[in-house]
């Protein structure tokens, strides 16, 4: 067996809770390295709905991957089909870049206004073309297979809920329960949440800014709080 395909089974065996038999974790594909990118799916009975978290994509804003661990081990949320993404940039996180291993911020690369400029290792590098990367193409085959009803993007340093374009009713419930004040970031070319909101125009994407480091024992109970009450919403 290759390196590469005992790390994705460690990885797997890892993400499975103990007697929790709800979850099951599917490599999504494989990131420019070649390091898993694993979305786990916490399905309860009946599902109405899909909501979607995804813990980091700008690999030097790592703070949401201990929300999407410590969610996921929370266990089911009542009618609905929850899937966690820990890590969609794990080249960027285990280098400490913002950008993948290209050079590209993958929050710039999806298909939403997508525009060509600077080049690679620049702070907002959108890529060669919109859905360049590996990593932005299995979060967006994930997104329209899923349909996620819900969305939540985590990032830092900003500390604020992002008013993101979806039902604001839903940004401002979790802004409440979080303690992160509900503000209007400016939107970007290429940002998956704005793809998600325009691409499916009856569902809710937004984004998260935590604050900058790793978050508190208090801080991850009240993240997951947050985004198992909005989540229940749907």
């Amino acid at each position: 067996m290759s390196l590469v395909r005992r790390s994705w089974l460690a990885w797997l065996l890892a993400v499975v809770v103990p007697g929790c038999a709800s979850q099951h974790a599917s490599v999504l594909g494989g990131s420019v390295q070649r390091r898993p990118i694993v979305a786990v799916e916490i399905r309860a009975a009946h599902p109405r709905a899909a909501v979607l978290v995804v813990g980091c994509i700008h690999g030097n804003e790592p703070g949401g991957i201990a929300i999407a661990r410590a969610l996921r081990h929370a266990g089911p949320i009542s009618g609905i089909d929850l899937w966690v993404v820990d890590d969609l940039n794990p080249d960027g996180v285990a280098a400490g870049t913002r950008q993948n291993a290209h050079g590209v911020d993958l929050n710039r690369n999806f298909p939403w206004r997508w525009r060509r400029a600077g080049r690679p290792g620049d702070q907002q590098y959108p890529g060669a073309g919109p859905l360049s990367e590996p990593e932005a193409r299995l979060a967006h085959a994930l997104i329209l297979r899923v349909r996620p009803r819900l969305t939540v993007w985590f990032h830092q340093p900003l500390g604020v809920t992002d008013r993101s374009g979806g039902d604001v009713a839903l940004e401002r419930r979790f802004a409440a329960v979080s303690g992160l004040p509900l503000r209007r970031l400016p939107r970007y070319r290429g940002s998956a949440a704005t793809w998600e909101n325009h691409r499916l125009p009856a569902t809710t994407a937004f984004v998260v800014e935590l604050p900058a480091g790793p978050p508190s024992r208090v801080q991850l109970r009240r993240y997951v709080r947050a985004v198992r009450t909005v989540a229940g919403l749907v």
